[in-house]
């Protein structure tokens, strides 16, 4: 996702403000490979905004989270954060040990779910699927131990 391509309409469309406190993270998280972390969102919006603290940052990331523009991925050795795709619906393989996160294509949010939701007056308006384990790399390190 190219600097153009943020999801800015978004954050207006809830009546947010763009401050450049908000617009620097997008473009991080825009220009930062998958997956990263909040100390390396902030090393790169710090190079147009030097003044920019890590807490700013994190404010700015559960914002987004919360606005379901950003994704966070929990994992044991820190979290890290994605640009949602409107047009990628994924849920991630998290390896425990390493940390290493990938995407999985399949979602497993099924119509009962809802049905059991709307039975008890619940609207559900996201969800969060992450499957955790051992990356190849790690069970290999692990069975020659």
């Amino acid at each position: 996702m190219t600097p153009k391509q943020l999801p800015l309409d978004r954050l207006k469309a809830k009546g947010y403000k763009i401050t450049p406190q908000r617009r620097a993270v997008l473009q991080a998280l825009a220009v930062c490979p998958p997956f990263t972390t909040a100390q390396q969102i902030r090393n790169e919006v710090q190079k147009q905004q030097p003044d920019v603290s890590l807490d700013t940052v994190y404010r700015n990331l559960a914002l987004l989270t919360e606005l379901d523009i950003v994704h966070e991925i929990f994992r044991s050795s820190g979290n890290v954060y994605e640009l949602v795709d409107a047009d990628h619906h994924h849920h991630h393989l998290v390896c425990t040990e390493c940390g290493h996160t990938e995407c999985i294509d399949i979602c497993p949010m099924i119509n009962s779910y809802q049905q059991e939701a709307d039975k008890k007056g619940f609207k559900i308006t996201g969800h969060v699927f992450e499957l955790y384990g051992l990356c190849s790399e790690c069970q290999k390190k692990k069975s020659k131990k």
